[in-house]
């Protein structure tokens, strides 16, 4: 029988109510074992529940629970998904774990492909490891938004692309999400001469045929670190690859959006920038489905700037002497972004009287020149370029460049250490618009 050791208990909780505590064991609800979080997330959305726990000197309560339907117990475990964590069983040939460099932390080089975090974190699977019995409690449970990583829908092509020989009849299993009306997302890691030009218009028009479940498609190209030794060789995108591939997604935008009233399909940021587009305006990108693979995020934080731009209009006339205030700022991004928040600095800078905003472009050294996002910094390659410029009062770095929920960048050097080394107060920002504007002001202005 598999027990579940409960590592917090939710203050105000269910759970805290019925004397739950940090250590006792989930047993069982409603007479049935859980071998995971999709059993847990299933048996708890009933109104009325019996619930078995185990407590720490071995006694069994069993709590019987009226609530809310949907309401939870308020109690989590040490690890998420209640069970072991599954690797991915591909050695694809974009991988950007395999292009990791030695001698970093050791949970950097695991390679997830669990279906289960697919919905509980919005990972992306290949769908080689999702097995027939977790198929079918995904779709006896319901369990959505399911984001999948297609990379092609060519058979053969995709066995070479995840070397996997089973990659292939993998797809399958996509009809059958599409035939139990499962919400799905998907994503394309494009790569150049293998998966683009006439494969991708293979993929998108197969993908089609699943919506409207199947209710966005992103495409994005594939990161190339300088730590590729030994693997398949691959090439950048050059801007007239980038604008190939724009045209046929924004071909098969129209389309789309004439049948269903969506775009579905979506090119990343890096692929306008690459082809020096201007973004796509804000209603093309669906409700924003994929920002977390890069798309519309750059839209988005223009958006939201100029409405924050505007709120703080109305602030400086309340509050006059803020105006007036000196503030010698510097911001580091990657160089992907860079021209763009420079371009929203000098706005500021024109609004407010005494308001200087530097903006370095960080170079990837750890990675290589090749790899422009932000999120993919590290802390030595900050405090090497800003060694010696200048950086005012204080230094503002994007919330993306920290491991989540730290303050520790993905070399492992810590925030406390590069403001040290530094020697200038860093204050983190989120990714939207408003954060932006508060974090140049130096203060809350918005409620």
């Amino acid at each position: 029988m598999k027990k579940h050791k409960i590592a917090r208990v939710v203050p105000n909780s269910i759970a805290e109510e019925m004397e739950i505590e940090v250590g006792d064991l989930l047993v069982s609800i409603d007479g049935q074992e859980m071998d995971d979080v999709f059993d847990y997330q299933y048996l708890v959305q009933d109104d009325y529940l019996e619930v078995l726990v185990e407590k720490q000197d071995g006694e069994e309560w069993l709590l019987q629970i009226d609530k809310e339907p949907d309401e939870d117990l308020g109690i989590e475990f040490d690890n998420g998904l209640m069970d072991c964590y599954r690797s991915c069983a591909n050695r694809c040939i974009f991988c950007f774990i395999d292009q990791m460099p030695k001698g970093m932390r050791e949970t950097l080089y695991f390679k997830d492909d669990d279906s289960r975090l697919s919905f509980l974190q919005g990972n992306y699977v290949t769908l080689t490891n999702m097995s027939d019995h977790d198929l079918d409690r995904i779709i006896k449970y319901h369990m959505s938004p399911i984001n999948i990583s297609f990379q092609t829908t060519n058979p053969e092509l995709r066995c070479m692309m995840l070397n996997n020989r089973f990659a292939g009849e993998a797809l399958r299993k996509v009809d059958r999400l599409y035939e139990a009306g499962i919400t799905m997302n998907g994503q394309i890691v494009l790569c150049r001469g293998i998966n683009d030009g006439k494969e991708l218009v293979r993929s998108i028009e197969d993908l089609m045929r699943y919506l409207p479940h199947l209710q966005s498609v992103s495409v994005v190209p594939v990161g190339l670190s300088r730590h590729r030794e030994g693997l398949y060789p691959l090439e950048p995108f050059t801007k007239e690859d980038a604008i190939i591939t724009i045209d046929i997604i924004e071909r098969y935008q129209k389309e789309v959006y004439e049948a269903y009233g969506v775009h579905f399909v979506h090119a990343s940021d890096e692929f306008y920038l690459l082809a020096e587009r201007e973004l796509p305006e804000s209603d093309r990108y669906d409700g924003y489905l994929q920002l977390e693979n890069g798309v519309g995020m750059m839209r988005l934080l223009f958006d939201e700037f100029a409405a924050a731009r505007e709120g703080l209009k109305s602030y400086l006339k309340k509050h006059p002497k803020l105006n007036a205030v000196k503030r010698r700022i510097s911001m580091a991004t990657g160089r992907l972004a860079a021209p763009y928040i420079r371009e929203l600095a000098g706005e500021l800078e024109g609004m407010l009287a005494d308001t200087r905003i530097t903006v370095y472009d960080i170079r990837n050294d750890f990675f290589g020149e090749m790899i422009t996002v932000a999120g993919l910094l590290t802390g030595q390659d900050i405090m090497a370029q800003l060694q010696d410029k200048e950086l005012g009062d204080r230094l503002i770095l994007p919330q993306c460049v920290l491991r989540s929920g730290e303050d520790v960048f993905l070399d492992d050097y810590r925030l406390s250490d590069l403001e040290k080394s530094l020697q200038v107060h860093i204050d983190i920002v989120k990714s939207s618009g408003w954060d932006f504007v508060e974090a140049i002001m130096g203060e809350k202005i918005y409620e």
